[in-house]
């Protein structure tokens, strides 16, 4: 070995490495001194995370789901149910009058048109008679305001001011029994005078008899058939305005008494209170109200009336109160939630579809196909997409469309007329995409077209539509919102959070109600804003650029 033979081995012995027993070792794939690789959907959820504001908005997205959707299961009323409350309220039950005007009632038509005027005038002038067309009429005093008019020795008809009232509404009287009635009342009168003036006591009633049949008359002025009572005289007007309101004599005497003289005395202030006790027992309070244009008392009640709950404050049975239905509103605005997130989603989705068919189609293929479809997204975008949106509102609301069916139609027709920015995005990135190696691989394999564009070419387009659509969704709800505000949206008794806003428009609701627009507008600001604030954060965390 020559010199130079030995020094090179010297020199190779002193550089060698020392011994390392640790770099004989083998790293198992388990072992936690790897270095871990992060696939590419774990490095967009870490960067995601990263981004405080995106995972605020991702909270409130899950919490408005949450709400909209386990809500409205959990809540213990329907969307449709509607509320009643039971409150005292004054209500006009009566008109009360007492017959100061002569009253006719004729045999037959002679005693009918001017023959009642001369009547009324032989009367007022205390005259026992009257001519009309040459013709000699004869008027008797038959009792107190009570006349009979005859012709040729035969009663024609009478007139008298004490009125025959049914017992039972509806029921109506002939001539005959008004005239008898009338006689046999002014004859039980007079004997009720004589009888308190020689102190003798009427106790038998009166009888007449009409038609064959017996009536009698007491001296409370009650007529009986023998069975029961039908009606009763007095001069005092009284009309039912509650269908259920039943007016009696006694009930008349004492609105009577309370009345009386009150009308002209100068310290009546145009109101009585009075307390009726009936035959049973029972004490009613009565207002008793005077209308001096028309010379009539109304007679108020404070009834106890079941009514919508409109418009009722929060409480513990409903936490945010009612709307103008007598909804819940709680309950209103979680199904509202659940219709307008269905709603944008639904749109999106029809809109994605279209979108990538078309997008794909026209950035794959390019040349003629690519400048047709470019020129249909042109004009789309070009319509005017609101104006047309709420002429098929008015036109729905002119056919009476079901709610139903409206609301798929509302999804069908955003949807369509949304498609348009989604196939230019996806046409960009294929036309991109097409001339890489990958698909230059996939064309030599023979991989048919369909496959190319929708297994190679639209995956890879993914990341990007993602964070459009999400972008978007948020600006849908708006949409879906301004139209059910204006009334052209979702119809009742669906609910959305447009239509619940739909209510500001009465001035009354928007400063005295706020519990009817502000948790709705709060939520349509969330979940948009959450939408929004998530779209942001998918689009830097999808950007290559990103810093890792």
């Amino acid at each position: 070995m020559s010199k130079k033979d030995i020094n090179k081995s010297e020199i190779a012995e002193q550089n060698a490495p020392a011994e390392n027993p640790v770099a004989e070792e083998s790293f198992s794939l388990n072992d936690d001194r790897r270095v871990k690789v992060l696939s590419p959907g774990k490095m967009v959820i870490k960067r995601f995370i990263r981004n405080g504001i995106a995972v605020v908005g991702m909270v409130f997205l899950i919490l408005m789901f949450a709400f909209s959707f386990i809500g409205g299961w959990l809540s213990p009323y329907e969307e449709d149910q509607i509320f009643y409350r039971t409150e005292g309220q004054v209500k006009d039950v009566a008109g009360f009058s007492e017959n100061t005007e002569y009253l006719f009632s004729a045999k037959d038509d002679r005693l009918a048109g001017a023959v009642q005027a001369y009547a009324l005038g032989a009367i007022g002038s205390g005259s026992d008679s009257f001519e009309y067309r040459d013709t000699t009429y004869t008027v008797q005093k038959e009792g107190t305001d009570f006349y009979s008019v005859s012709l040729g020795g035969e009663i024609i008809g009478v007139c008298y001011i004490d009125l025959v009232n049914p017992i039972n509404e509806g029921t109506t009287f002939s001539y005959d029994f008004i005239y008898a009635a009338l006689k046999a009342y002014a004859a039980e009168t007079e004997e009720l005078e004589e009888g308190a003036e020689t102190g003798d006591a009427v106790v038998t009633p009166l009888a007449f008899t009409v038609d064959g049949t017996e009536y009698t008359i007491d001296a409370d002025g009650y007529i009986s058939d023998g069975d029961a009572q039908i009606a009763y005289v007095d001069r005092y007007k009284a009309n039912a305005i509650m269908p259920d309101f039943v007016i009696t004599k006694q009930l008349k005497n004492a609105i009577a008494e309370a009345i009386d003289g009150k009308v002209g005395d100068p310290s009546f202030g145009g109101r009585v209170e009075m307390t009726f006790v009936d035959e049973a027992g029972a004490s009613t309070e009565y207002i008793l109200e005077f209308d001096s244009l028309h010379n009539v008392w109304d007679v108020k009640q404070d009834l106890q009336t079941r009514k919508i709950d409109t418009y009722g404050y929060p409480s513990s049975e409903h936490w945010l109160g009612t709307d103008g239905n007598g909804m819940d509103m709680l309950t209103r605005l979680m199904y509202g939630g659940r219709v307008s997130l269905v709603i944008g989603f639904v749109v999106v989705i029809i809109s994605t579809v279209i979108g990538v068919i078309l997008g794909g189609i026209s950035g794959y293929f390019g040349g003629w196909v690519d400048s047709v479809i470019m020129r249909i997204v042109d004009v789309f975008y070009c319509i005017p997409s609101m104006p047309i949106i709420i002429i098929l509102g008015a036109m729905m609301d002119a056919m009476r469309v079901d709610p139903s069916i409206r609301m798929l139609y509302l999804m069908l027709i955003l949807g369509v007329l949304g498609w348009a920015g989604i196939a230019r995005l996806v046409r960009g990135q294929i036309l991109s995409l097409r001339e890489q190696e990958f698909m230059t691989a996939t064309e030599a394999c023979g991989v048919r077209v369909s496959r190319r564009i929708f297994k190679h070419l639209i995956p890879n387009v993914i990341p990007q539509l993602i964070v459009s659509c999400t972008m978007s969704l948020g600006g849908t709800i708006i949409t879906e919102a301004t139209l059910s505000f204006l009334g052209l949206g979702v119809k009742f008794p669906f609910a959305s959070w447009g239509n619940i806003i739909n209510d500001v428009q009465s001035t009354a609701v928007l400063t005295n109600y706020w519990f009817i627009w502000i948790p709705a507008g709060v939520c349509l600001l969330l979940t948009v804003l959450a939408f929004n604030l998530v779209g942001d954060g998918l689009r830097d965390a999808f950007d290559p650029k990103m810093k890792r």
